[in-house]
């Protein structure tokens, strides 16, 4: 059977030009893709050209279109904004304009434009590729160029990449910038709680979102705000009292402080704007409660973008080259861009058109449509804020008498106490009594088993580590005295949230069920752990969380090496057996190598790296940074590496190391992690209150099935239940990771934005995608 496997050394871009703008208001992550833009152009031979200043610089020319260098991208992944300027142009908004535009484009052989920025950006490059031909036979009349050059350059071709803080661009799960934000957002938050605490007061924070909610709705969900107001979904007629009876009734509830955040572009149902002013009034008025206001404004934009914005960006640019490499004169302007974790590409105008109509939407006071139209992962977090934030008891089980037990497994990973908050809020919702287990399975067979109550865990959203205390220990050896609490407690079902122990332990727990009839109850699994080596499952909660504090640190390191030039960081990440950590946040920090136990190395590699970093100190750029997974070698140590590199750099560069350790595993949760554990927790505990209906037969709860004992996890696009059972032919159990991990796809991008030839396997680019319109209600999207 013949290879069918596309590779990226049958692409080449010699004798093509490729232009790369940044245009609109500016976001983070930016520079990331121009940096992976100009890389990717340079590795395949093309040329690429900066064009400063967004538009305005295409229609002036000169020396705001030049030529980049491999070294000209250096630096540039850690800072925010947009390092090559962006404009608003209204000279591009004519047809003057993109006549001088064009003249420019032609001039230096230039008939690849990838532009970086929202709607109103990639609809302007969508016209312009649409008029090119009457432009350059207009560009040849004028005698401005010639028969043949408008010959040679007759076809221009357009990728887009959305880098937008609002996430407001239909077609994209998430756009360049969003994440970043929402980590400033989530930043003065956690800050804000801590005064507000102090004094009792209410805050009612402003956040950037004129169109979109995105960023207001999905603060509310990683911080637990009271309230939230958005432009997709006004508040009913009422609201006001509804509010005001909410805040009240969680200050009887022993809470010290309510937080409201608004979008700067809320509405109500007459489209009159909801003002942070307003609602201040509103509060004293009604309840007398000290309120402050703070408007965020523009610190959402700035500041280093967080370490998934950086992955993302730099996927999406080398995914933008690749699409204009294979551009042909039929293929539409396209838009790269994540859905789940996967790349696509997306016809641009369909996305233009969907963005438009939600805004329509909204005009026309169709909000449940436009809420629709935004997407599943909108629609979803709208869905698991609402559940959340309001306790309901009409449930299908009225006070179902069901008892549900709640554990932590494993290491602490942070998120953990988000997804244990969600899980009992809903179960709580659901109609169920909510049991928490103290320190995991010890805690299980010692009977540290108490009820949790609704109030118990405010305030859990943005706490790092286990509150309910977390144990590596396995049910095995003690499964009599488990089996016996079980029975003690009348526990119905049971949530485990936790590492590789806890996919083991649900294992064993399953093994025994046979001699123990207690165990024979709905069990699933969510997995949280920093090491993302979990089967069944994408992403553990705590792997972004984790992912960060490796990127702040080699940031600030390579910062440290910039000062004294020649000097190569060697460090140490955690992860166990899995290279997660190292390859993603070898990524994200611009690695020159990064060492795993999945791809094999010898002292031929290492030594083709020190060459390779050598070779590097003779360029202007002359810092080095090498990620090795502390598992990934038994005799190549960090130490023999750091020797190693320190003997055969001598004369060339000198060696430091640095081993991250724990504080990988500590801090607070990042949004992603807030928001990924506070969404699969809920939804493993909407399964498990349909399962009790299932297995529910003469008075009493039996499951001995298969599928009733899975794990949730994150497949692609969309959250799965998997029976662990079925898991078990996906693991190495001695080395405690998945046989097939996706994330290894991405080690090729990391050599090769370090300028390393290597094969790179982009079978799985190129497919366009068109955007789906909206279908009844699915709820596996995350």
């Amino acid at each position: 059977m013949p290879d069918s496997r596309k590779f990226i050394e049958n692409l080449s871009g010699a004798g093509k030009s490729i232009g790369v703008l940044t245009s609109g208001g500016d976001a983070q992550g930016m520079n990331a893709a121009v940096r992976a833009v100009v890389r990717m152009g340079i590795y395949v031979g093309a040329k690429v050209y900066f064009v400063h200043e967004g538009y305005q610089g295409m229609v002036d020319g000169g020396d705001n279109i030049k030529e980049a260098s491999w070294e000209s991208v250096s630096s540039m992944l850690q800072v925010g904004g947009t390092v090559i300027g962006s404009a608003r142009c209204k000279d591009f908004r004519t047809h003057e304009g993109r006549l001088r535009a064009a003249l420019n484009l032609v001039q230096r052989g230039i008939t690849n434009l990838c532009v970086i920025g929202g709607d109103g950006s990639l609809t302007g490059a969508n016209l312009f590729r649409e008029e090119w031909s009457g432009l350059l036979d207009e560009l040849v009349q004028s005698g401005q160029i010639t028969e043949e050059a408008s010959q040679t350059h007759s076809m221009l071709h357009i990728v887009g990449m959305v880098g937008s803080i609002d996430n407001d661009f239909c077609g994209t799960d998430m756009t360049i910038g969003t994440d970043s934000a929402l980590h400033r957002i989530i930043e003065v938050v956690d800050a804000i709680m801590t005064t507000a605490q102090s004094h009792q007061r209410t805050f009612v924070l402003e956040v950037m979102g004129r169109h979109c909610g995105y960023l207001a709705l999905v603060s509310a969900l990683a911080c637990g705000a009271d309230w939230v107001l958005i432009p997709e979904m006004p508040p009913k007629e009422g609201w006001e009292e509804q509010m005001c009876h909410k805040l009240s009734e969680n200050r009887a509830d022993k809470k010290r402080l309510n937080i409201i955040i608004v979008a700067e572009g809320a509405i109500d149902h007459n489209n009159k704007p909801i003002t942070t002013d307003l609602i201040k009034d509103l509060v004293v008025r009604c309840l007398g409660f000290d309120t402050r206001v703070t408007i965020l404004g523009h610190v959402q934009r700035g500041g280093t973008p967080s370490a998934f914005d950086r992955i993302l960006a730099s996927r999406m640019g080398v995914e933008a080259v690749l699409a204009l490499l294979e551009a042909s004169p039929g293929t539409p302007a396209c838009v790269v861009s994540l859905c789940g974790n996967q790349a696509v590409r997306v016809p641009l105008m369909e996305c233009v058109q969907m963005t438009q109509e939600v805004q329509k939407a909204m005009d026309e006071k169709r909000f449940e449509e436009a809420v629709k139209l935004r997407g599943r992962s909108f629609e979803n977090n709208l869905n698991t804020y609402y559940l959340l934030s309001h306790r309901k008891f009409d449930t299908e089980f009225p006070n179902s008498s069901f008892n549900v037990a709640v554990l932590n497994v494993g290491a602490p990973a942070a998120g953990m106490n988000a997804a244990v908050r969600s899980a009992i809020r809903v179960g709580i919702t659901e109609g169920h009594t909510m049991f928490a287990v103290s320190d995991g399975f010890e805690g299980f067979y010692r009977g540290q088993i108490k009820e949790i109550k609704w109030g118990d865990v405010g305030g859990w959203t943005g706490q790092g580590g286990s509150l309910l205390g977390t144990k590596r220990t396995l049910p095995a050896k003690h499964i009599d005295k488990i089996a016996e609490q079980m029975s003690i407690h009348n526990i119905n079902a049971l949530l485990v949230i936790g590492g590789f122990e806890a996919y083991l332990g649900l294992m064993e727990l399953q093994a025994a069920r046979s001699k123990h009839t207690e165990l024979c109850v709905p069990m699933v699994m969510v997995p949280a752990t920093v090491s993302n080596n979990i089967p069944g499952s994408d992403l553990s909660i705590g792997a972004d969380t984790a992912l960060n504090a490796i990127t702040d640190t080699c940031d600030r390191i390579k910062q440290s090496a910039s000062g004294t030039k020649r000097r190569v960081f060697i460090i140490e990440t955690m992860g166990g057996y899995c290279g997660y950590l190292a390859t993603v946040g070898g990524l994200a920090a611009g690695a020159d190598a990064a060492y795993i136990y999945e791809e094999p190395f010898d002292i031929r590699d290492l030594q083709s790296n020190v060459e390779h970093l050598t070779e590097k100190m003779k360029t202007s750029i002359q810092r080095g940074l090498v990620l090795r997974n502390e598992n990934c070698s038994e005799n190549y140590t960090t130490d023999f590496i750091y020797q190693l590199y320190t003997e055969e750099g001598k004369g060339v560069f000198d060696c430091r190391k640095n081993v991250l350790g724990h504080m990988q595993q500590g801090g607070a949760p990042s949004p992603f992690d807030r928001n990924f554990g506070t969404k699969i927790a809920a939804k493993a505990m909407q399964w498990i209150s349909k399962k009790l209906k299932e297995f529910y037969r003469e008075g009493r709860v039996f499951a001995n099935t298969e599928d009733s004992a899975c794990l949730l996890g994150m497949r692609r696009r969309a959250l799965v239940f998997q029976p662990v059972v079925q898991l078990k032919d996906e693991t190495d159990f001695i080395h405690r990771i998945p046989k097939e991990q996706w994330w290894l796809r991405l080690r090729p991008l990391m050599k090769i934005l370090a300028k390393y030839k290597t094969s790179y396997d982009v079978s799985d680019a190129g497919q366009l995608e068109h955007i789906v319109r909206p279908r009844a209600k699915d709820s596996s999207a995350i």
